[in-house]
């Protein structure tokens, strides 16, 4: 499990991909979120945008995502 630590309110889903090196870059982000490959706290997520906070857990390809 990948731990994002949060240095302001929330991070945005693509980027939370990208810092967690699950994505070489932004489009890649964009096209896995898009063709619900990408789910947080369980339910697919189709916003590249999604605001992410404290205690979201995202889940991609087999790998997991904890925000803290």
């Amino acid at each position: 499990m990948e731990i994002i630590k949060l240095k302001g309110e929330f991070i945005k889903l693509g980027q939370a991909l990208k810092a967690a090196n699950l994505v070489e870059s932004g489009v890649y982000a964009k096209y896995a979120i898009e063709d619900g490959l990408v789910s947080v706290n369980g339910e697919i997520e189709y916003q590249r945008g999604k605001k992410l906070h404290v205690g979201d857990i995202v889940t991609f390809e087999g790998n997991t995502i904890k925000i803290e």
